[in-house]
């Protein structure tokens, strides 16, 4: 079982049916093989051999060296991490992309794929060829068509086809070719990751097509259905469970956090699917957004959870699609958006492959209106997400269920802890971002609590004597509320300072602040009451509006119409109806 400058883990210990994970140090991955399992017979699978022991091998890109019309310096056999490379092209031709790219340890090259190109009158810009792959295909004019293929063990990434349009835009998504260790990190997720949930119901409106990463857009109102599926089988270690569970835990807390409301069904699988969240009690209105979590929270992994059933899984979704369609009508399914959401390693030896079943789900929320011909495309009402995790991922099988257009939407993660901060970036919080309250429950990896508290103002008094210093909290553009106490009757708003990190400088200029009225510290004195704190606030207004972002965002103070927005009360509320809503 012994790795060479690494170490392992076991499933199950040594029972039959555990498996043994090999781990490296970053920059290295398991070689000859990732992971092995212990058979009935009490072999392990794949066997071990005398002559290839098991060894932790360098990390290797992709190799550059397939880029025409250029060269690549330094020229070498294999590339592996931290090697170094720069593009130069031929007289006449000019570079597109990274000039300079570096080997990262997840098996990726830093930048973009470098391309020499000249000006031909094509009506598509040259594809270029990423590294490690080949293309067919030097015509760039509209329905000309390359295809790409890529090389040794390598797989393939995104597009094997594209065809370019008359927009000068190639169809798919551009294509990579990766190693079996290569895998994504969060911040290339958090780039790539989304389009999927716009919230609406604005179908006309026009589809980015570029290659550049988007985010998950939330609206005010919509229809959308998220469909959610862990899996929990042998193959996949506990922690991988645990940590895809609450990353999970944090996307639906995160978009709870907005006035957009969708319906969840959330299920585990192994050989059955087990339904922890039905998406028709959303539809009867039975389940609320905390029992969803409680539920979520409870549900453990079962000792008796071998095998893969995943064709089960997207069954029980198209059901679940086909009984809503039933029930709400055909033109009002037409409004319903639908993004599902796969953790998997996408091994599976029972219940058949799920394309066939994928293909039916596609044809019920696509209504046979598909392509760039129609008028009426509906593909983005359609995004099935994989996130490949363990510690052994089938990346033949998973790829192809991943569908949606625009961006990626498969994805291979080494580790998921970091997932919920993923999700949390890929939030494009514009058209709420003024709603109260919104932050970050945790620390961001870089201990900025900014994001946390994004209401903190720091408040410094310096008129006589040595300043005084208070806090506040931001509850409008304009308005920090502080405590009383913090001033004197001879202050002005000269001898005041405001720091709030919104981006656009720390430092706020005041124009005036107000103490309440009936705020008198001495008021009960004749009562042996030493010092009184009723009435104990007071206002602080700037000279200019505070720019709102996920690090300067006003909190939410009791009785106003911010807080009953940001607790889905629908129109004018009372504070009565907010603190029944309100809990800690």
């Amino acid at each position: 079982m012994a790795i060479v400058g690494g170490d392992y883990i076991l499933t199950k210990q040594l029972k039959i049916g555990s498996m043994l994970v090999y781990q490296c140090p970053e920059g290295y991955y398991p070689y000859p093989h990732l992971t092995r399992m212990c058979e009935l017979n009490s072999t392990w699978k794949p066997a071990p051999k005398r002559f290839l022991p098991q060894r932790c091998k360098r990390v290797e890109c992709p190799d550059p060296n397939v880029m025409e019309y250029g060269n690549i310096f330094p020229p070498q056999e294999k590339y592996f991490v931290d090697n170094e490379t720069t593009y130069e092209c031929y007289s006449g031709y000019r570079l597109r992309g990274s000039s300079r790219r570096v080997c990262l340890p997840n098996g990726k090259w830093s930048g973009s794929t470098p391309i020499c190109s000249r000006d031909t009158g094509d009506t598509c810009a040259d594809p270029g060829i990423p590294p490690g792959a080949t293309r067919d295909g030097n015509a760039f004019g509209i329905d000309d068509k390359v295809t790409y293929s890529c090389n040794g063990e390598l797989f393939l990434v995104g597009s094997s086809e594209r065809v370019c349009q008359e927009n000068g835009h190639w169809t798919g998504k551009e294509p990579a070719c990766f190693y079996k260790h290569t895998y994504d990190t969060p911040l290339e997720v958090s780039q790539e990751f989304g389009s999927a949930i716009k919230g609406s119901l604005t179908t006309l409106e026009p589809i980015d097509d570029t290659q550049e990463g988007r985010k998950i857009r939330i609206s005010k109102n919509g229809t959308l259905d998220i469909y959610i599926a862990m899996d929990i089988s042998a193959s996949i270690e506990e922690k991988h469970f645990n940590d895809a569970k609450n990353a999970v835990t944090k996307l639906i807390e995160k978009i709870a956090s907005f006035t957009v409301t969708p319906n969840y069904e959330i299920v585990f699988f192994s050989s059955e699917v087990f339904e922890v969240v039905r998406i028709l009690d959303f539809l009867d209105k039975k389940i609320t957004l905390k029992a969803v979590l409680t539920e979520l929270e409870n549900f453990k992994i079962g000792e008796k959870n071998t095998g893969t059933d995943l064709n089960s899984v997207f069954t029980t979704f198209l059901e679940r699609m086909a009984i809503i369609k039933q029930q709400v009508g055909e033109e009002r399914f037409k409004e319903h958006r639908h993004v599902l959401i796969f953790f998997t390693d996408g091994a599976y030896n029972m219940g058949g492959s799920p394309a066939p079943t994928v293909e039916q789900i596609k044809n019920m929320v696509y209504m046979n209106q598909t392509g760039p011909q129609s008028n009426q495309s509906r593909e983005e009402y359609l995004d099935i997400y994989i996130f490949a995790i363990g510690a052994e991922v089938f990346d033949s099988d998973l790829q192809p269920l991943a569908t949606g257009i625009g961006d990626r939407h498969y994805y291979k993660m080494k580790d998921i802890t970091n997932l919920q901060e993923t999700f949390d970036d890929i939030i494009d919080e514009e058209e709420v971002k003024g709603l109260c309250g919104l932050h970050k429950d945790y620390e961001t990896q870089n201990g900025n609590k900014r994001q946390r508290y994004p209401w903190w103002a720091s408040i410094t008094i310096k008129n006589q004597g040595l300043p005084r210093d208070c806090l506040g909290s931001l509850v409008t553009t304009k308005f920090v509320l502080t405590a009383a106490h913090c001033f004197t009757f001879e202050d002005l708003p000269k001898h005041v300072k405001v720091v709030i990190d919104d981006g656009q400088g720390k430092e706020k200029k005041i124009k005036t602040f107000k103490i309440h009225p009936q705020y008198n510290i001495s008021a009960k004195v004749n009562k042996g009451v030493k010092e009184f704190y009723d009435y104990d606030v007071a206002l602080i207004q700037l000279e200019e509006d505070v720019n709102i972002s996920s690090a300067a965002r006003p909190i939410c103070i009791p009785c106003t119409q911010e807080t009953s927005d940001a607790l889905k009360l629908v129109g004018e509320s009372t504070c009565k109806q907010q603190g029944k809503r309100t809990f800690c």
